[in-house]
This record gives structure tokens, C-alpha cells and sequence, in this order.
């Protein structure tokens, strides 16, 4: 794989200090990109930090919370007078949330005499409104705070990570599926409205992919598959789980101004065919 000529270009990651982050930010600075790290746990930015250094890259770690502006804008000030203003934005910050979720799949007349705080009727709106603001909200605002930068720059590019829910909601994650809905929505309305000042807005929508975070929903103590991931698989053409690393590919062409500077408002999906299998 071809890989940009990034030397120069200041690349800001939020949750980049999360598995999938990880790999993001080691890759762009593998092609040469000032990485500006930002996550909650600053310790783990430094780590990550040092593990760049050590291949001759180059980057900082600054904690934020993409909820908090003037968070965003203090992490702004420390990466402008280290690196200079963004060139590229990836909008990594997000996950989900048990009071969020629904315990069971599917509503039964039963569940109405329950307490449960996990069925639908009973979901708490702090639930609910805490995993859609960090996905959704927090991507708002994190570009209001650093696009600002990037305008009238010659080749500027946002990426926003949405999710396969984005396309098909599934069970049991109201809340996470209607963020990363909104988040397909605005990266299209965002790539119209910047048109016309240099930034192109896409966004990458990932199928499933086996982390640390996620590992214990979908693999039992024994080491199997748990039945939610067996019907993950089902459903997945290429029937396994995704790498990491396979994300990479598609996000260094995104940010390639010679691959896909005609590319703007599009959603693509590193799914294994997940979003084009209807089941049977």
C-alpha cells in the first residue's frame, strides 16, 4: 500500500489512546504526521507518545474531555505552539454505556411490570444522553474548536468514525445507534457547508472488531464465542471479526490528498460485508 507523504501535517486524534486509536496514531506518524494525541488518561498518551518516539515519529499527548469546550480549547493552545494549527482531524472519541442499553433483545407485555432500569420504558435519560453527547456532541465540538484552524488551508481533511449501527440499529444499543446515525447525517452536511474553504469531511463506519474492550461480549471465559458474536459472524460475509490494522488502509486514503481529493460527505464502511448482507 502507497503511503502518504504527511511531513509536516499536524494530525489531532481524540480517543487516541484507545485500541483502535492506537493504530491510527502509530500510522500517521509513520508517514511522517506531528500526532497530537488527546484522551482522558494522560498516562496512556504518554506511553503511546514514547512508543511513536521510538520509530523516529513525532508526537504529543494532552488530556481532554471532548465534552468540555474549554477543554478543547486549552488542548488546542498546547498543540498549536508545539506543532502549529490541525491539518487533520480524526474524531476517534466515543463508546457506549450500560444505562444506554437494553438488557434484552426484544419487548415482551411481561416487562411492563418491571423495574428494570435496562428495559426500554425504564432507560435513564442520563444514560442515554451521556453515550449520544460523547459520540455525537462530542465530535461537534471538538470540530468547532479545531476547524477553525484548518480553514482556507490548501488540504485540510476531518474524519469521524461512525459504525455499522449507523446503517442497521442493533439490539439492545438505542442510544449508540442513534449517535452514530447523527454522526453519518453531519459528516455529510459538514462536507457540503466546508466545500467551499478547503476541508473535505468523510468518514469511516467499522464493521466488528475484536478488542480488548469489547472481548468479554464476545468471548466466553472458556474461549468461545459468545451467541451475540456467533450472530456476528453469521452475519459477517468474510466470517471473522476485523484487525485493527485493517482500518489503516482506508484511513491513510482519506487523508491523501493525490487518492481522494474529489472525496467528500461519504461514509465508508470496513464491515467484512456486514452492510450488505440482508441474512439470507
Amino acid at each position: 500500500m502507497h503511503n502518504p507523504n504527511l511531513t509536516n501535517k499536524v494530525a489531532v486524534v481524540t480517543g487516541g489512546t484507545g485500541v483502535l486509536g492506537t493504530y491510527w496514531c502509530k500510522a500517521l506518524a509513520e508517514c511522517g504526521a506531528k500526532v497530537a494525541i488527546l484522551g482522558t488518561n494522560l498516562e496512556k498518551g504518554q506511553k503511546l507518545v514514547k512508543e511513536i518516539e521510538e520509530t523516529n515519529g513525532i508526537a504529543l499527548a494532552v488530556k481532554v474531555d471532548v465534552l468540555n469546550k474549554e477543554s478543547l480549547l486549552e488542548a488546542k493552545k498546547i498543540i498549536n505552539a508545539t506543532f502549529g494549527p490541525c491539518d487533520i482531524l480524526i474524531n476517534g472519541a466515543g463508546g457506549n454505556h450500560p444505562k444506554g442499553t437494553t438488557t434484552k433483545e426484544y419487548f415482551e407485555i411481561e416487562d411492563l411490570d418491571k423495574n428494570d432500569l435496562s428495559t426500554f420504558f425504564n432507560l435513564p435519560l442520563e444514560g442515554f444522553a451521556y453515550v449520544f453527547n460523547l459520540n455525537f456532541l462530542g465530535t461537534l465540538l471538538t470540530i468547532q474548536v479545531f476547524a477553525e484552524d484548518m480553514i482556507g488551508k490548501d488540504d485540510a481533511t476531518i474524519i469521524n468514525i461512525s459504525s455499522m449501527n449507523a446503517f442497521k440499529p442493533l439490539t439492545k444499543i438505542p442510544a449508540y445507534s442513534a449517535a452514530k446515525a447523527a454522526i453519518n447525517n453531519f459528516t455529510q452536511w459538514l462536507a457540503a457547508h466546508f466545500a467551499k474553504v478547503g476541508i473535505r469531511v468523510n468518514a469511516i463506519a467499522p464493521g466488528f472488531f475484536l478488542t480488548k474492550q469489547n472481548e468479554s461480549l464476545l468471548i466466553d471465559k472458556e474461549g468461545n464465542l459468545t451467541d451475540r458474536a456467533r450472530k456476528i459472524i453469521s452475519h459477517t460475509p468474510i466470517g471473522r471479526f476485523g484487525k485493527p490494522e485493517e482500518l489503516i488502509g482506508t484511513l491513510l486514503y482519506l487523508v491523501d490528498k493525490e487518492a481522494s481529493g474529489f472525496v467528500t460527505g461519504v461514509v465508508i464502511p470496513v464491515d467484512g460485508g456486514f452492510s450488505s448482507y440482508s441474512g439470507v
